[in-house]
């Protein structure tokens, strides 16, 4: 190949290989994953939360939670940003023993008609990463786990909050994305960007995990300007959207 990230080796065992290399732990199989770190605090300090792992990196822990929700065990854990970190700390949590997993997490909006807070499931994402090509052979899209893509629907549509289904742009770059390649994006019919969907999407494929997906609308760039929205302090949103997720993951 002329480009190493097209060089797709389709081993399943790598040199390092997670399972070989992370000591399973008494863990629930259901887990959120969670971009929003004040939900994250605020869950640990209001629900007696226990640290099943430490999970220190070189930019310090990332830790794996337990709460026992509606009678049941639930583990959750803040990823990082950026596809290569979350990918890789996915997979420590699927080698801990996670096998049925949702997201929640922000992005940048490319359609207009996706408002501030607005929710959308995510069905596909444009593999614009690095991630991915080395889970799954070159390809221009990974489509998302059908159970999980479903949970969350149900989930939604049983306490009648409005969503729409669609097409997310994952980016390793968001400093890089020009007016052109937002036209292409669009024009695709990406409704949203993100940095992380489609390495995670591609790991569960890899891993044969189930994993959804769902995301709010924050800063606009479908306009002539950037709007940044203040999209950060939608907190409200963020955290009601980890108890749906919470809600989904626990039909699975």
């Amino acid at each position: 190949m002329s480009y190493p990230i097209l060089e797709y080796d389709p081993a399943h065992e790598a040199f390092i290989e997670p399972s070989k290399v992370i000591r399973p732990l008494d863990m629930p199989e259901h887990c959120v994953i969670t971009f929003f770190q004040e939900t994250v605090d605020k869950i640990v300090a209001e629900h007696d939360a226990v640290v099943l792992a430490e999970n220190s990196w070189e930019d310090g822990p990332h830790p794996l939670y337990e709460i026992e929700y509606k009678g049941r065990r639930l583990a959750f854990f803040h990823p990082g940003v950026g596809a290569a970190r979350a990918a890789a700390i996915f997979e420590e949590v699927i080698a801990f023993g996670g096998r049925k997993f949702m997201a929640c997490g922000g992005c940048g909006v490319l359609d207009g008609a996706v408002g501030l807070g607005d929710l959308v499931v995510v069905d596909t994402a444009v593999r614009d990463e690095g991630v991915s090509y080395h889970y799954l052979p070159p390809g221009r899209e990974v489509a998302a786990h059908e159970k999980g893509v479903a949970a969350l629907e149900e989930t939604l549509c049983s306490r009648n909050v409005p969503y729409c289904r669609g097409k997310t742009w994952t980016t390793d770059a968001p400093y890089r994305e020009t007016p052109g390649k937002i036209a292409r994006r669009k024009a695709e019919g990406c409704l949203v960007v993100e940095m992380e969907a489609a390495s995670l999407m591609a790991v569960a494929q890899f891993r044969d995990v189930i994993f959804g997906q769902v995301l709010y609308g924050g800063d606009d760039l479908s306009g002539a300007e950037w709007d940044r929205r203040g999209w950060t302090s939608k907190t409200a949103v963020r955290e009601s959207l980890f108890w749906l997720c919470a809600d989904a993951c626990l039909t699975l």
